[in-house]
């Protein structure tokens, strides 16, 4: 398996996870009966899915850290960032932004309001939710987020 697969499979791979785990932290997956299923009885419980959200998001920055160096450092000349690339790169921002503040926020002493947490949490949460759809958007209408000039 080539290089580029492997960082692509575990890049949705660990979205994937990142995904399921954050909605886990909602009691929707006990509230649906899905924890019930045999197999997913952890998606219910609170401290599985924070700390597998954790885990899998700092996957997540160290991919798009090396994705990001990687482009900057090698590829730059070869290869253009397209509107989808863009669009993708500012929703991944916000999601990395907004995720890091929900990260100190956790931390005693914090200083953030809490209408701002409010805010963070719906801004986050309609990130995941705009990524999810701008990636269905590209993956049916073929288009790529990088391109050679």
């Amino acid at each position: 398996m080539n290089q580029n697969k492997l960082i692509s499979y575990s890049y949705i791979f660990t979205f994937f996870m990142m995904t399921i785990s954050g909605f886990g932290q909602m009691p929707i997956f006990k509230r649906y009966y899905m924890a019930d299923i045999p197999g997913l009885e952890w998606l219910a419980k609170y401290y599985i899915t924070h700390y597998l959200h954790y885990l899998f998001a700092i996957m997540f920055l160290s991919l798009i850290s090396y994705i990001s160096m990687e482009y900057f450092l090698t590829k730059r000349e070869k290869l253009i960032i397209t509107t989808s690339g863009y669009v993708g790169s500012l929703l991944l921002s916000t999601l990395s932004l907004t995720g890091i503040l929900l990260v100190i926020r956790n931390f005693s002493g914090h200083l953030f309001s809490s209408s701002f947490i409010v805010y963070l949490d719906l801004i986050h949460l309609g990130a995941v939710i705009l990524i999810l759809m701008t990636g269905l958007f590209c993956m049916v209408f073929n288009k790529k987020w990088l391109e050679k000039p």
